[in-house]
């Protein structure tokens, strides 16, 4: 019987696909922007979102997300107060919504052994809610780079230089933390708290490295990211592991041997434009010693 005759490997897969498909493109920008641990600190604070949803008790998928946009304005807002130190905001925002995350699961030993799902992610923990919920999530963005693709563009790069060019660079990064957020904890059904950062990271910085372009980036690190998503899901359920870490593992994979054929393959050009370069010298050397006899 195939993997795919059974619904949540069929939820899986779907939510799979939409999440790889903006989740990478998000990590390009993060990259550029210097903010890669960005979704690695939303993670944490999606995860006291779920924990308070849990225990109030509301949806801790919608609780989780609006927790992570919240974050992410947060962590805007803390990066404009402190603009020499950018590191500052994230770990602000980090501890913090890990310190609450703990406190709040403490509460209950229900909520614990609710949230391993959640810590590391698993196949059978994505459903018909969160599967609605990610397609949203995925619309939006998609939506979202289609509108704003020329202005996030401009703020990535240079942010003084879009601002006096009449690009309203701060709503602008208030709106892209709100996604970031909203991917983040779209995702962690999937891949788990603890390696969400690493589907939006290896993706981007594998395609930052191999592509040409801004534009060839950002579509080769969708692409590297739903390979990276189909991949580890088919692994974990053969193999039986859990499905983050095999995803992560799997993109990491990807990372290494991109970099490796890189750096071959720059040898390999190097070695052929050395020996053409010998050659022409010494065409140019026998040239002159028989023009030296005529």
């Amino acid at each position: 019987m195939g993997m795919l005759e059974y619904g949540f490997m069929q939820r899986a897969f779907g939510a799979g696909a939409m999440i790889a498909a903006i989740a990478p493109i998000l990590g390009v920008y993060l990259m550029l922007r210097r903010q890669a641990l960005l979704a690695d600190t939303l993670s944490h604070v999606s995860l006291a979102g779920a924990a308070l949803g849990s225990f109030l008790p509301w949806n801790p998928s919608f609780t989780g997300v609006l927790a992570a946009i919240v974050g992410g304005m947060i962590v805007e807002h803390l990066r404009r107060t402190y603009r020499t130190y950018r590191e500052v905001p994230v770990a602000i925002v980090m501890t913090s919504g890990l310190a609450l995350a703990i406190v709040l699961m403490s509460f209950g030993t229900n909520i614990s052994k609710n949230f391993s799902s959640y810590l590391f992610g698993s196949i059978v923990a994505v459903n018909e809610t969160q599967l609605w919920l990610i397609a949203g999530v995925a619309i939006m963005g998609a939506v979202y780079f289609i509108c704003f693709r020329r202005p996030l563009y401009s703020i990535t790069f240079d942010e003084e230089t879009a601002r006096i060019g009449g690009v309203r660079s701060s709503l602008l990064s208030f709106s892209f933390s709100a996604l970031t957020g909203m991917t983040v904890a779209a995702a962690m059904p999937i891949v788990g708290v603890m390696l969400v950062s690493a589907l939006m990271v290896l993706p981007a910085a594998l395609a930052l490295r191999v592509a040409k372009g801004f534009a060839s980036a950002v579509a080769t690190a969708a692409c590297i990211g739903t390979a990276g998503m189909f991949s580890g899901l088919t692994v974990s359920y053969y193999v039986n592991i859990p499905p983050g870490g095999t995803i992560a593992l799997v993109l990491l994979l990807f990372l290494l041997t991109g970099i490796g054929v890189q750096k071959i393959t720059l040898r390999i050009n190097r070695r052929k434009k050395s020996l053409r370069t010998a050659m022409v010298q010494q065409k140019r050397i026998t040239g002159e010693k028989e023009s030296l006899f005529l």
